[in-house]
């Protein structure tokens, strides 16, 4: 925020290509866009601490610094318009984050290297908690970034399940 204040910049929000737009209908669209209008109290098309505290201070909660900076960090950048439709597609899907997400896969990832062995997931897909079965394991996999010798570049797989990229 003091490096925005010194050089007059606000940070922007980075382009994602997304499909968030195929979730909802026109109508929820439209409904969404009003209600990011009415958080957006500084018509910069950015929700920033000092909205998300404005629009909750309207509603006569005031909240500490330490909740709200724990809402803006559900964001991985500047919260836009579109960052705005993929977080409530997130909570009104109940998909996790991408960074829960990520946590997941590094607890296979034992050498700290961004891959893991694709054979082993798929074990472990089929054998702990909500088990798939061959066919859902194989479809899920069919476009994922694995290498020739058969590991899963995770991050990669994690941004197009979160980003369809």
């Amino acid at each position: 925020m003091a490096s925005q204040a010194l050089n007059g910049k606000k940070k922007r929000a980075v382009r994602q290509n997304s499909n968030v737009f195929a979730i909802f209908d026109q109508k929820q669209i439209s409904e969404f866009k009003e209600a990011f209008g009415i958080f957006d109290h500084n018509s910069d098309n950015i929700i920033d601490r000092d909205d998300l505290r404005e629009m909750l201070s309207s509603l006569g909660q005031n909240m500490s610094d330490a909740y709200i900076d724990k809402m803006i960090n559900e964001a991985p950048g500047p919260i836009n318009f579109t960052m705005f439709l993929t977080l409530m597609g997130e909570h009104l899907s109940g998909t996790d984050s991408e960074s829960e997400i990520l946590a997941a896969f590094q607890a296979f990832d034992v050498d700290g290297n961004g891959v893991i062995r694709a054979d082993e997931l798929r074990d472990a897909l089929m054998q702990m908690g909500d088990r798939f079965d061959e066919n859902e394991v194989a479809i899920m996999l069919k476009h994922a970034p694995i290498t020739n010798d058969g590991h899963l570049k995770y991050r990669e797989f994690v941004q197009m399940l979160k980003h369809g990229e």
